[in-house]
């Protein structure tokens, strides 16, 4: 179920006279363009009071519309810019596109082609759209105006004739006779003079229906131009006075100096040079007069631009002092608020450290008891393994003196079997000669048997570990014998034991030890014991 909407009868009024007078500014703007501007920023202040969007946007459009009219393109684009910002954001899409028609006369005029053709395809997107007919021709005949000053004229005549179609059976006079107006003007550029002055004639007709006197004089020039042209001067004359005639009508300063500048040329070109200084000179006079009053126009309008700017920047000012100081209140507050929190946050942060810090020094206190704990269960256990490697080691020196010894006391009694067996193989009985021999030949075998040595080895280096890896050290190339020698030097043997041990005479102990004292590099008077001891 769709509701309407009563608007107040009082602001029912105030649109109708808001449309009113943008009506009566429209008409005004052309005459006195300075005196519309300033109804147009009235009116523009009053819509920002009461938020009126839609007049707000359709007042910045009509200023642009009078910069560009007195030939201001930078503020008129800057006012067209604005107007569309407000009409897009209200989703007026209608006068969307017309303000863009209006932009791209802006572009168009400071020769910004390509853009002005972009604003023209918007405008006709939007057109297309909504399906305004009106709109399409207003904005095909731009676009065709733009070709053809281009000089692209079959395009310029496509776009004029699509114009015309949409125009059929709308009633826009006016429209009609603006794009009778172009074609006429392209067949003047293309010297089809005749086509020129059909068209130029037929917009005439139409421009009168409608009282538009001000397009009515520039039709009427044309036409004297087409007359010139064709070196029909009398006739062209006799156009150009109905010009003058209603330019007089209206006072537009302009359309007379244009005519008797028309009438200088056409009696140049008969000869008659007299009369064509004398129009020349008038139309030197108007153009003095225009050019004053045209000065005058710019300097009051400027005038208003500057008051209307410096309101502005008064009211921006305003705004921003009303802006600073509500940022102002705020931020105090923020600030207020901030350090009331921040006090607060920092009185919990500390207790919660205060808190933390007891925590972790109980937990600290109990990490510490345990580790101790811990590192007095270690060391006792440590004491202990190194008690149980004492006793071992105990142990494995008792076994290994009582292992040396059984070698001296064995090694001994088979010494003493050696020689008693010598003496008996020195007797003559041949018999059992044979039978000693191998028996002696055994015993020697027993002297240097690997297993009882490697047992002893394997013995000394559990207890003298360093003693080897530092005898490395000086010499790398040590064979067993040399290795048996030096563990037993340092057992501290007597030299007769360690000859029994090895199964050597003592003689023969005395070279050995002198060959590994050269081994082991050591000099003529260094003792090898107290070397083997220091290890």
């Amino acid at each position: 179920m769709v509701t309407s909407v009563v608007l107040p009868v009082s602001a029912v009024k105030a649109q109708e006279n808001d449309r009113s007078e943008l009506q009566h500014t429209q008409r005004l703007s052309k005459r006195f363009p300075d005196s519309a501007f300033l109804l147009l920023k009235e009116m523009y202040s009053k819509a920002i009071a009461g938020k009126d969007m839609q007049t707000m946007g359709t007042c910045l459009q009509q200023m642009g519309q009078i910069c560009y009219y007195l030939g201001n393109y930078p503020k008129a684009l800057d006012f067209h810019r604005q107007a569309d910002k407000i009409f897009r954001e209200t989703n007026n899409t209608e006068q969307v596109a017309r303000n863009l028609n209006d932009m791209g006369l802006v572009y168009y005029q400071n020769r910004q082609m390509a853009v002005a053709r972009k604003q023209y395809e918007e405008a006709l997107s939007i057109y297309h759209r909504s399906g305004d007919r009106e709109g399409l021709a207003d904005t095909y005949g731009k676009i065709g105006h733009l070709y053809e000053k281009q000089k692209q004229y079959d395009s310029a005549f496509a776009f004029q004739r699509l114009a015309l179609q949409q125009c059929a059976d709308t009633g826009q006079q006016q429209l009609v006779a603006k794009i009778y107006e172009n074609l006429g003007s392209i067949y003047e550029d293309l010297e089809k003079y005749d086509s020129a002055w059909y068209y130029f004639n037929r917009s005439l007709q139409l421009y009168d229906q409608v009282n538009d006197q001000v397009a009515g004089i520039e039709v009427i020039n044309n036409l004297g131009d087409i007359y010139r042209k064709t070196c029909r001067y009398r006739e062209a004359i006799g156009e150009t006075h109905k010009a003058l005639a209603r330019a007089v009508i209206i006072n537009d300063s302009y359309q007379k100096g244009s005519a008797y500048r028309d009438l200088g040329k056409a009696w140049h070109l008969l000869g008659q040079n007299d009369s064509a200084y004398y129009y020349i000179e008038l139309s030197r006079k108007a153009a003095i007069d225009l050019y004053s009053a045209e000065n005058n126009r710019q300097t009051a309008f400027l005038s208003v631009l500057f008051d209307i700017d410096k309101k502005n920047d008064e009211i921006v000012q305003l705004e921003n002092a009303r802006q600073f100081t509500v940022v102002i209140t705020i931020a105090v507050i923020i600030v207020v608020v901030l350090l009331v929190v921040l006090g607060w946050v920092t009185i919990s942060r500390q207790r919660l450290k205060i808190k933390n810090e007891q925590m972790l020094s109980k937990q600290n206190q109990h990490i510490y008891e345990t580790q101790k704990d811990l590192m007095q269960a270690e060391l006792a256990n440590k004491q202990l393994q190194e008690e149980r490697l004492m006793e071992e080691l105990e142990i494995k020196k008792k076994g290994l003196t009582s292992y040396t010894l059984h070698i001296i006391e064995k090694n001994q009694s088979l010494e003493d079997l050696k020689n008693k067996l010598e003496i008996m193989i020195k007797d003559d009985k041949r018999d059992q000669k044979k039978q000693l021999q191998q028996l002696l030949h055994q015993i020697n075998e027993n002297f240097n048997h690997d297993q009882y040595w490697n047992e002893f080895r394997e013995t000394i280096e559990q207890i003298h570990q360093p003693f080897f890896d530092n005898l490395k050290k000086y010499n790398d190339d040590l064979t067993p014998n040399d290795l048996r020698m030096l563990s037993l030097i340092k057992l501290n043997l007597a030299s007769k034991d360690m000859a029994t041990l090895l199964g050597i005479s003592q003689d023969s102990l005395r070279v050995s030890r002198y060959r590994l004292k050269k081994k082991l590099n050591l000099e003529n008077g260094e003792s090898l014991t107290g070397f083997v001891q220091s290890l």
